[in-house]
């Protein structure tokens, strides 16, 4: 009896299954990770480097839209690092989780910032000195006024906000920053504020302001090496000017 051959159900028994493409931006992935190892976090571009921060916080999907999508936001990469988390999330594909890790890897840079700085001669690292005031104050939303605090070495003991304010003031106490200097045993000090509206020329108040902590700080015998005013296009120094 002849033997009949059953044929394949449906068809497809012997159909092999079709292998999904990898999704395009994995490929991207490893080429800018490589880019990266091979010639330095300094060959990417602000986006790119955003991007490799992304690829932890988003697995699965293409972030280069989202990295490009926050520096149009906040107009650079440290304004996307200082920005509030809740001005962060407005930016779609970015949640809580996302913004977290941006605040959490913006504050590890001033940290670093902070370290450098405190293992130096302050008055004598200008560019550590303006990189370090620029990280931490140029994107600030509201005035902030900020006094280092230095030994007799001048090397960084402290650095403290006295005064918050609005857009454009922040009260400012030259007896508190008397009395704090003695608490720290500071043998000088710098004065640092922000102007939120980008411009860093000094009012007529910030230098009236500037001479009355001097003068309070004159008899106790406490230097005021200078004062710093940080905005987005860059710092000014009061003793460059000729203000002190």
């Amino acid at each position: 009896m002849r033997q009949v051959e059953e044929a394949p159900l449906f068809g497809l028994a012997n159909t092999p299954k079709p292998v999904a493409p990898k999704p395009h931006w994995q490929g991207h992935r490893d080429r800018l990770r490589t880019k990266l190892v091979e010639r330095g976090a300094s060959a990417l571009e602000d986006y790119e480097l955003l991007e490799t921060l992304l690829f932890a916080f988003i697995p699965r999907r293409d972030v280069k839209p989202v990295s490009k999508a926050l520096i149009a936001r906040f107009g650079s990469l440290s304004g996307v690092l200082a920005a509030r988390p809740a001005d962060l999330v407005k930016v779609g594909g970015v949640g809580e989780t996302v913004a977290a890790y941006l605040k959490a890897t913006a504050e590890i840079g001033a940290r670093a910032s902070r370290e450098t700085l405190q293992a130096r001669t302050v008055i004598s690292s200008w560019s550590a000195l303006t990189d370090y005031v620029k990280k931490e104050l140029q994107h600030e939303g509201r005035e902030q006024f900020r006094v280092l605090f230095l030994d007799r070495k001048n090397q960084l003991i402290a650095d403290e906000i006295m005064g918050h304010g609005t857009v454009d003031h922040a009260p400012v106490y030259p007896r508190e920053i008397a009395r704090r200097s003695l608490e720290l045993q500071a043998s000088s000090l710098i004065l640092v504020h922000n102007h939120p509206s980008g411009d860093p020329t000094p009012s007529r108040a910030d230098i009236d302001m500037t001479r009355e902590i001097m003068d309070a700080l004159d008899a106790l015998d406490i230097t005021v090496h200078d004062h710093l005013i940080a905005a987005r296009s860059g710092v000014l120094s009061f003793r460059a000017q000729g203000l002190i």
